[in-house]
């Protein structure tokens, strides 16, 4: 069974960044989430959503936010590009694999079952149709 989350409009919303709630959603008025409870309704045209990161829901969660307490965009890092460093050639580490021998040619031929095509044990008896084979 494969649990997945309902779609709706909070799945369009990119993470960590203030989207005019009007925009998202119609609706009546709403309060900001960190003004609280006693604070006025505010229009949807002067609220915005920010969606959050949350480590158990994937999908995050949603807060409106009046424009006094809006949190600024995260913008990704900007690296600057250093100079490719030129390193010495590592020497080669000795592999710990086993080594692989070659197969002689020179074995005899293994007994093969003419049913299954499958190679017979020791005893002779093919392990998959239980056949005798000599």
């Amino acid at each position: 069974m494969k649990v997945t989350a309902s779609s709706d409009w909070r799945d369009d919303i990119p993470f960590e960044t203030p989207t005019l709630v009007a925009d998202l959603v119609p609706g009546e008025p709403a309060r900001c989430s960190v003004c609280g409870a006693a604070s006025a309704p505010l229009a949807r045209t002067e609220l915005w959503a920010v969606k959050h990161r949350h480590p158990n829901q994937h999908a995050g969660y949603i807060r409106f936010y009046c424009l006094l307490h809006r949190p600024e965009p995260r913008r990704a890092p900007v690296e600057p590009v250093a100079a490719p460093v030129r390193r010495a050639p590592r020497a080669r580490a000795e592999s710990t694999a086993p080594v692989r021998r070659p197969v002689s040619l020179d074995a005899a031929p293994r007994a093969m079952c003419p049913d299954c095509f499958v190679e017979v044990s020791a005893t002779g008896e093919c392990g998959m149709c239980g056949r005798q084979v000599a």
